[in-house]
């Protein structure tokens, strides 16, 4: 089934402009223009295989109705695409997960879903077909060791992402399972605080509420704790945050009694380091005017590739080449603005120079396929007269 739908996604998704650009050492000159490509981009093995999936399942099962639980992965291109083949989203309105049955295929996520939504599809009887990535599964099987040795999940992420929401109720499997999701450095830093000193119960309850298993008491569920991450976490920071809450450890039981109190495995997804490795590595060999990171506005990998950059040089986050308006205007996401909250658009002026050489820096979300990248290619070339 894999081949027969080769030709399809092929169609669909690759490029040949992307092709002949990391075969001349993804660079692309075009009169004044040249693009430095990050030598790791787009599709990762985990978004490759779950598209691929979902394309298979239309074939092997005609006469059903296949469904999706919810977007397959955080690009609208490939999510409209599938929607065009036939495939339901149940996130859409007008759909009714609960009218579900027997005759029904369900495709879940490369997210993942969370441990009830699996239950009660199995129990309606579908026939699932899981993508989930094994990045995610690797995750998942830290946690469900944390929580049966009775570990508190630390998780380094979205509350309201799909995979930190599944990997948060992996860790309540068991009756004694506890997790905490911290975003960044700074609610790191405050838990660090409380397990050094304590503090007040309640105020913590309610900074994190939303955040952490049910009944949680922080008294209690932060004496054993255990780090884990969301797989599209800015990796830098999810390693910082477990140093972070190492050293708290260290100084509230001692160095002798740290691994009484304290785990942490490496739960890094391979494909967001490497794709947040190439755009250091390009960034430091090259001098270029501005950088285009292009993927969905909700997918987290993407947003923190868009930050790290713009830490070193003028960057825009864009979701499709139709926001390369013109030379004067480019439609684009803002810079750290959370990627679970809707999609705002900001609109800057001025950003391509009209004359003159210009080097541009391009790379792409896991969940970016080869053929917008291609488009993102010729629509720079076209508006800087190459």
């Amino acid at each position: 089934m894999k081949e027969a739908v080769a030709g399809e996604l092929a169609a669909a998704y690759d490029s040949r402009i992307v092709d002949e650009v990391r075969a001349t050492d993804f660079r692309y000159q075009s009169g004044r223009l040249t693009i430095h490509l990050a030598r790791e981009f787009g599709f990762c093995y985990g978004v490759d295989r779950a598209v691929d999936y979902a394309y298979q399942a239309r074939r092997r099962f005609p006469g059903h109705t296949v469904y999706l639980t919810g977007e397959i992965i955080h690009n609208p291109h490939v999510n409209d695409r599938l929607r065009t083949a036939g495939i339901r989203f149940l996130s859409d309105p007008g759909e009714d997960a609960h009218a579900l049955g027997p005759e029904d295929v369900v495709i879940l996520p490369a997210f993942g879903v969370t441990v009830e939504e699996m239950a009660r599809l199995s129990d309606l009887g579908c026939t699932l077909v899981d993508t989930t990535c094994g990045s995610v599964l690797n995750v998942w099987k830290n946690v469900v060791r944390y929580a049966r040795d009775g570990f508190t999940s630390v998780i380094h992420g979205k509350v309201k992402h799909e995979e930190t929401r599944a990997t948060a109720s992996q860790t309540l499997k068991y009756p004694n399972g506890r997790f905490l999701v911290v975003l960044d450095r700074a609610e790191a830093a405050l838990v660090c605080e409380y397990i050094r000193h304590g503090g007040d119960r309640a105020a913590f309850l309610q900074r994190f509420r939303g955040a952490v298993s049910p009944d949680f008491d922080p008294d209690r569920d932060l004496e054993r704790i255990g780090c884990a991450n969301q797989t599209t976490m800015l990796m830098s920071e999810s390693l910082e945050i477990g140093e972070m809450f190492a050293a708290a450890m260290n100084d509230r039981y001692g160095a002798e009694r740290l691994d009484e109190h304290f785990r942490a495995f490496d739960t890094i997804c391979t494909a967001t380091q490497e794709r947040q490795d190439a755009v250091v590595a390009l960034l430091d060999e090259y001098q270029i005017d501005l950088m285009l990171v292009v993927g969905g506005y909700n997918s987290s990998n993407t947003c923190n590739l868009a930050r790290m950059c713009a830490d070193r040089v003028r960057t825009y986050h864009i979701a499709e080449p139709e926001c390369l308006v013109s030379t004067d205007e480019i439609r684009h996401r803002p810079i750290g603005a959370p990627s679970t909250t809707a999609g705002r658009e900001d609109v800057t002026r001025g950003w391509l120079s009209t004359a003159g050489p210009v080097a541009i820096g391009l790379t792409a979300g896991a969940s970016t396929p080869n053929n917008i990248v291609g488009h993102v290619i010729r629509r720079v070339e076209e508006l800087s007269g190459g």
